[in-house]
């Protein structure tokens, strides 16, 4: 039988090392490409915003649209469905005569959910689902998924020393896409209730798309050697070049772990091997950690208690949480990286750690109202990485204090940058401008005790 088949791209938006891709190319006489947006992804949820907001919508168009770009200058095109892959397979199936559907294997449980729909609706279809997500393959690691380790170093050695990761899929030749299609536009921004003015005055931090993502890639590494300094630049909160920035396209699968890790390698060969070119390897073998955990552990991740079931005292201020997620709580160290979250949908690891444990152990507000606001605004957003860490600051992870760490880490120019009432303050009004007369800033919401050597030490200085 004549197989015609169906590329379901969801989110592995590349055409370098996807092996669904390449395996529907080799064993196919004609192939449709397809890209299906999820009306559900912008619904608004009780806590009062979008499952996915304005900056997450435009990295994705950028990298869609991208992906419409390489696959058009190998012969295909891409058909990008505005409600559901629910309604948009069928349609095609049926339009085209498929016989068979190639895509990336899901893990998480609303994906899986939604792969199960799909498959359930389409009966006489084969469908064939490729593990991409991870730097070693799920099938390559020493553990079945149910005996995945709960910690990281009891999972990270044994798969070290036993595992390798595959060698990247290359893009395959010209592709047999069906002759009669024709590129779709993308699905306006208003279909998923954004208004003009919100599509426009969003500032998304960086370009999405594979090609941007190969082209950092090259930066950080070859062109500026700035990976050599990454593990001592890594705090940091501010600029593009304290860290790599490659998670959104991880995120998006615009670029694969593997792509890295031979880069870095390629890397450690010709340019330096040191400690900052293993920390980046590692940080995608934590990723994979937390990917696997999450596969074991399931929905029990996404509630109040945790899959430890760990009971805790909410005291959940709503208005306490609007002023968190606005970056009006009047700790500025808080406040300039939600503020920066809102405007770019970025934030450094050391902006995360600090208002997860602000939320948690200060406001004692829901950890999970938390991780839904990080879902609907970071570009990077991966559901096992953003869920993950929120649990862990939740029930695993030391408080930190915001004060301390805001001159620990010398941030007043971050402060000053994102919290422009504060823009004319000095270096110790930036970071305890409650002690002063500030009058355009905020008063905190609460000044805590526990803060008292932090403040003290600042003070000092002066």
């Amino acid at each position: 039988m004549v197989k015609r088949g169906l590329v379901w791209f969801k989110n592995d938006l590349r055409i370098y090392d996807n092996e669904a891709l390449v395996k529907a190319h080799k064993e196919c006489k004609e192939l449709v490409f397809c890209y299906c947006i999820e009306e559900s992804w912008f619904q608004k949820l009780e806590l009062g915003f979008r499952r996915m907001d304005i900056n997450r919508f435009r990295f994705m168009q950028q990298s869609v649209l991208n992906l419409r770009q390489n696959l058009e200058k190998l012969g295909a095109h891409l058909m990008i469905g505005e409600k559901s892959a629910l309604t948009t397979l069928p349609e095609l199936v049926k339009t085209y005569g498929i016989t068979d559907i190639y895509a990336e294997q899901e893990y998480a449980p609303y994906e899986l959910d939604l792969v199960d729909q799909v498959t359930a609706a389409l009966p006489e279809i084969d469908f064939h689902f490729f593990w991409g997500k991870t730097l070693y393959h799920k099938d390559d690691i020493p553990f079945e998924i149910s005996k995945i380790p709960l910690t990281s170093k009891a999972y990270r050695i044994p798969v070290s020393k036993k595992s390798e990761p595959r060698q990247p899929f290359d893009v395959p030749g010209k592709l047999k896409g069906i002759a009669d299609m024709k590129t779709e536009p993308f699905p306006a921004y208003t279909i998923y209730g954004f208004s003009k003015s919100e599509y426009e005055q969003s500032q998304v931090l960086i370009e999405g798309g594979e090609d941007a993502a190969l082209e950092r890639l090259e930066y950080y590494t070859f062109k500026s050697e700035l990976l050599t300094g990454y593990r001592w630049s890594r705090n940091k909160s501010d600029g593009m070049d304290y860290s790599s920035k490659l998670s959104p396209y991880l995120a998006l699968g615009c670029i694969s772990p593997r792509v890295v890790d031979a880069k870095v390698k390629d890397y450690e060969e010709k340019v330096k091997k040191n400690q900052s070119t293993w920390w980046l390897i590692f940080e995608m073998v934590w990723r994979d950690f937390f990917t696997f955990k999450e596969m074991r552990i399931g929905v029990s991740l996404f509630s109040t208690k945790g899959f430890k079931n760990k009971k805790m005292v909410w005291e959940n201020d709503e208005d306490q949480f609007r002023r968190w997620c606005e970056g009006s709580t009047g700790i500025p160290f808080i406040d300039a990286h939600m503020r920066q979250l809102n405007q770019v949908g970025f934030m450094s690891n050391r902006g995360r750690v600090n208002c997860a444990s602000y939320l948690v152990f200060d406001l004692k507000i829901d950890w999970t109202w938390g991780a839904a606001y990080f879902e609907s605004k970071l570009i990077d957003y991966d559901v096992s990485s953003n869920w993950m860490n929120w649990h862990m600051q939740a029930f695993e992870i030391w408080y930190t204090n915001p004060v301390h760490q805001s001159n620990k880490y010398k941030a007043q120019d971050f402060i000053r940058k994102w919290v422009p009432e504060l823009s004319g303050a000095n270096d110790i009004e930036a970071l305890i401008p409650w002690e002063f007369d500030v009058h355009d800033y905020v008063k905190p919401i609460e000044i805590y005790s526990k803060w008292g050597r932090a403040i003290n030490l600042i003070k000092k200085v002066d």
